[in-house]
């Protein structure tokens, strides 16, 4: 890769959603987004019973390269069983400290933990919290990726939160092409989109994303 492709594969964080791609098509669209040069991929299965997700993991973990970082949504139950995979948490979720003790000892670079954070305490919690290794931010702009979105918290707060850690911070609600840009400019070091890659043509999709990425 170019210099500037590999920021952007960088900057780019694609949340790969059963619910849009179906779970038969999942490992194939994983797949398509490696291919592409995502090097963040999420797995993300709201409604996927237990042994469905586990069948999509698996599949998935067979279809990235060794540089692309496989994260679960929610299931730490599921990342327990893979030493490769990272954990993301809501709010709701099992708190990262729980969750670190149920994943046990990290593995070199695995086993990393995310938590989503949607005003100033909790942001703040995520920063104090060793447990916590990533700190996602948002919804920074109106999204339909939630069936109860949290309250749209804007580039002014991920500004904010920029100033306020130094932990990896990503950011998450509503980004497409058309905002990624402004994103990154206002501090984030990963952008995380759903619908804007899952819907439609995902290998398109990830084309257009990553070179909007790189205008930064």
């Amino acid at each position: 890769m170019r210099a500037l492709e590999a920021n952007s594969a960088a900057a780019l964080y694609a949340i790969a959603d059963l619910g849009l791609l179906g779970a038969g098509k999942a490992p194939e669209a994983v797949r398509t987004m490696a291919a592409e040069g995502v090097s963040t991929i999420q797995l993300r299965g709201k409604r996927a019973s237990g042994a469905e997700l586990y069948r999509v993991i698996a599949a998935s973990r067979e279809s990235v390269p060794a540089g692309c970082r496989l994260w679960i949504d929610d299931r730490a139950d599921l990342v327990a069983l893979f030493p490769d995979l990272d954990l993301h948490l809501g709010q709701a979720d099992l708190p990262p400290a729980a969750a670190r003790r149920f994943l046990g000892p990290r593995s070199g670079s695995a086993g990393r933990i995310g938590w989503s954070t949607h005003d100033e305490p909790q942001l703040e919690a995520a920063d104090a919290d060793p447990a916590v290794d990533v700190i996602a931010v948002g919804p920074i702009f109106p999204t339909t990726g939630k069936e109860n979105p949290d309250q749209v918290v804007g580039l002014g707060f991920l500004r904010w939160a920029r100033r306020h850690t130094r932990k990896p911070l990503v950011a998450i609600g509503g980004i497409d092409a058309g905002n990624v840009a402004s994103v990154l400019a206002a501090g984030a070091d990963q952008a995380a989109v759903l619908g804007a890659v899952c819907r439609g043509d995902v290998g398109a999709n990830c084309r257009r994303l990553l070179a909007a990425c790189g205008s930064t």
